[in-house]
């Protein structure tokens, strides 16, 4: 059995999925895309192990906020945002520190 895997992933990107579940998506041009998914295509940095950052959808948080999903950055584990249905990618990259709005 192995004990160790490989992966080229340079940080994590947390989404909270209960959340994301409960407002139904309410992200992309249709507003019916899951923050976490949207993200995957928005950052097009591959699947799986072989990204080069992991976006993973989570149990949940136990924030739990009024019409927004929780996005936690691995790498500032101290700062969640509470993001808004609609708010696109960019902004979300942004508000983390992992891009430009």
């Amino acid at each position: 059995m192995k004990r160790e895997v490989r992966s080229d992933w340079t940080g994590a990107i947390l989404v909270c999925g209960k959340c994301s579940k409960k407002i139904g998506g309410g992200f992309g041009e249709d507003g019916r895309t899951r923050l976490a998914k949207l993200l995957r295509k928005t950052l097009g940095a591959g699947k799986g192990r072989k990204a080069s950052l992991g976006v993973i959808e989570t149990k949940c948080l136990d924030v739990c906020p009024k019409r927004g999903v929780v996005v936690i950055d691995a790498a500032r584990p101290g700062r969640w945002e509470i993001v808004a249905p609609g708010t696109s990618a960019g902004e979300v990259l942004a508000r983390i520190g992992r891009g430009q709005a």
